[in-house]
């Protein structure tokens, strides 16, 4: 098996995955280790130089001058690697012991499918979870089929090029479309709930959180590329979240006059609700509502251009 990584200014955290990975129940001399070095500006080299002195892992790494984002630098990283398995995971994840042996053995159980294992926040972060914290939780199939941890076939790769990186220059989309197109290609997609990683909780700011927002414009072309992803997980056959429908009914109560004050207060008390809901969910309780509904709003105003640039109706 071959495991590849690309990685950019996250140095600690690239660590904390290498070390994870010499820990596998697998033998380390049954799979190799590629890491793509994104154009990091931080310490990642020193920690490649350290890990490979260590000789627990086959690894290789790759430096990019430049960042070119997550689809170029893993299409680098699994066109070097030699084993006939490629799994993905990524630089802010930490591999359970037993990761890389459930996917084989998934694998092996179905020859010529994408695997695609369980993702879980790290317990020991759980502290940092709040609302302006982000992290991963996958527990089932689909349809999402992030790169943190996932394996496909070398050969599928080929057949379809891997990632669309000229479609998709930064994170969000380019790993969905990449499965969708192996779907559509009449590959099988299975689950390995054993297959597990846990993924970061990182406190990255009400900034950083909005920045994360405004990003998926470019993903929205996952749903004009994609008609069955469309239709099987778009709300109401039009809304990306159903958050965003709860706002599209605040926005529309703020255009009607206040002789209809009953109708706006339909349209409004759902999505008072869901901020409630969600401060108690996320942290911050109701004093964080007015920033979730920003969110909110910078979220639906990126679908929305996404929707106008790619022509597909979603909202």
């Amino acid at each position: 098996m071959s495991v590849v990584v690309a990685t950019h200014n996250r140095a600690e955290r690239l660590d904390a995955l290498l070390v994870s990975l010499e820990a596998q129940t697998l033998s380390t001399d049954t799979f190799e280790v590629t890491v793509v070095d994104d154009g990091s500006t931080d310490a990642t080299a020193a920690v490649l130089e350290r890990a490979a002195a260590r000789n627990g892992l086959d690894l290789r790494s790759i430096p990019r001058p430049r960042a070119g984002g997550p689809a170029a630098a893993r299409n680098d990283g699994w066109r070097a690697a030699r084993a006939p398995l490629v799994s993905f995971t990524d630089d802010d994840c930490v591999a359970e012991p037993g990761w890389l042996a459930e996917l084989l053995a998934t694998a092996r159980a179905h020859p010529g499918a994408v695997v695609q294992g369980r993702t879980d926040p790290n317990p020991a972060e759980l502290d940092r979870w709040g609302p302006f914290s982000r992290s991963l939780t996958v527990r089932r199939l689909g349809p999402w089929y992030q790169t943190c941890n996932i394996l496909y076939p070398r050969e599928l790769l080929e057949c379809l090029d891997g990632f669309d990186a000229s479609a998709y220059s930064g994170p969000g989309g380019e790993d969905t479309d990449l499965a969708w197109r192996a779907l559509e290609f009449g590959r099988e997609t299975v689950y390995a709930d054993g297959a597990r990683v846990l993924h970061a909780v990182s406190r990255i700011g009400p900034l950083g959180k909005l920045r994360v927002a405004w990003r998926w414009t470019e993903s929205m072309r996952v749903f004009a590329r994609h008609p069955a992803l469309r239709r099987a997980e778009l709300k109401r056959r039009i809304f990306w979240k159903g958050s965003h429908y709860l706002l599209l009914r605040v926005l529309v109560a703020l255009t009607l006059p206040r002789r209809l004050w009953l109708v706006r207060r339909w349209l409004v008390l759902p999505y008072l609700w869901h901020l409630a809901e969600r401060g108690r969910q996320e942290g911050g309780g109701l004093l964080a509502s007015p920033y979730f509904a920003l969110h909110d709003l910078i979220e639906f105003v990126a679908v929305v251009r996404g929707a106008v640039r790619y022509r597909v109706l979603v909202l």
